[in-house]
């Protein structure tokens, strides 16, 4: 059997920190301890086992070989921590659970607002920590450890990571209404108003950039948004053609906006999460109150499709 020093599992914490980070200094930030105490940690973990597990790059640190095939296993020994103390506390009557979740704009607003809002009002109440990004990063942040679940579209889950389908996402054409009558197509009008166009790491920019190139339009203008919410927010304004995904239509105004199919390929809508955090009571709730919130978009969007 092997001995087990327990004394090392802050250094343990500590090496997900600056795995995470990259860097010596913003560990020691996010632990709230001295940078020379994270190094001192990692050696001692480096002197225990007889390994290297970091090596400089630059002005921060990366992981070595050993070190990224350490990592997997650490994260999953803390995940279990994370739920073994997360059941404690609800026997002893004391839960305290924080979920840790990973969403884009609109689905957040579409998807975890209203789960979250019922969620609050229930015995005993949860905490929340939410992070907006597009997809690629929020599944980055379900892979590292810095949160619980992730719903994001059109990704594949890495090894390691479980998954559940939500709906598969379709993409419509948004463009501002004018005052007088306009026989052109959203997609004709491409060709002579400005183009706005999301983030450069999100799928619907690689699916309206991808859509340019084969129909060879050239935009005379472009604008650049972090979100779909502040692309909306430019059409209803008056300016710009944009690609978005159609769940997110809600929220535009029918009175300034007016949409068309995308020819584009529908998206899925994914929930990821590691399958550690999922022995959670908590986040089991959360994941299946998303599920169902999911499916109910799904039927949704099938039915304005057929309409």
């Amino acid at each position: 059997m092997i001995e087990i020093d327990a004394a090392l599992f802050p250094a343990l914490e500590t090496l997900l920190a600056v795995a995470r980070t990259g860097s010596v200094g913003a560990a020691a930030r996010q632990r709230h301890v001295t940078s020379s105490a994270v190094s001192q940690q990692i050696r001692r973990l480096e002197a225990h086992f007889g390994i290297k597990l970091f090596e400089r790059a630059g002005r921060g640190v990366r992981l070595t070989a050993t070190g990224e095939a350490a990592l997997p296993v650490v994260r999953e020994l803390w995940s279990g921590a994370e739920s073994a103390f997360g059941r404690l506390a609800e026997l002893a009557g004391r839960p305290a659970t924080t979920v840790r979740v990973a969403a884009s704009d609109y689905l957040g607003k579409a998807l975890l607002v209203p789960v979250l809002r019922d969620l609050l009002d229930e015995e005993p109440p949860l905490r929340f920590e939410i992070v907006t990004t597009h997809s690629r990063a929020g599944l980055r942040l379900v892979a590292g450890g810095d949160v619980d679940l992730a719903v994001v579209t059109g990704q594949e889950t890495p090894r390691g990571l479980d998954d559940q389908h939500l709906f598969d996402q379709p993409f419509v054409w948004v463009g501002p209404r004018r005052g007088r009558p306009d026989r052109a197509t959203l997609t004709e009008r491409l060709r002579r108003e400005p183009v706005l166009r999301l983030a450069v790491e999100s799928r619907g920019r690689a699916l309206l950039d991808h859509y340019l190139a084969e129909e060879r339009i050239r935009p005379v203008s472009t604008i650049d948004v972090p979100s779909v919410s502040l692309l909306l927010s430019y059409v209803s304004g008056g300016l710009g053609i944009g690609l978005v995904p159609a769940l997110a239509l809600a929220e535009a105004p029918a009175d300034r906006v007016v949409s068309e199919p995308a020819r584009v390929p529908a998206l899925p809508v994914t929930l990821v999460w590691r399958p550690a955090a999922r022995r959670q009571p908590a986040l089991a709730r959360l994941a299946a109150l998303l599920a169902l919130a999911g499916a109910r978009a799904g039927t949704r969007l099938a039915r304005a499709r057929r309409s």
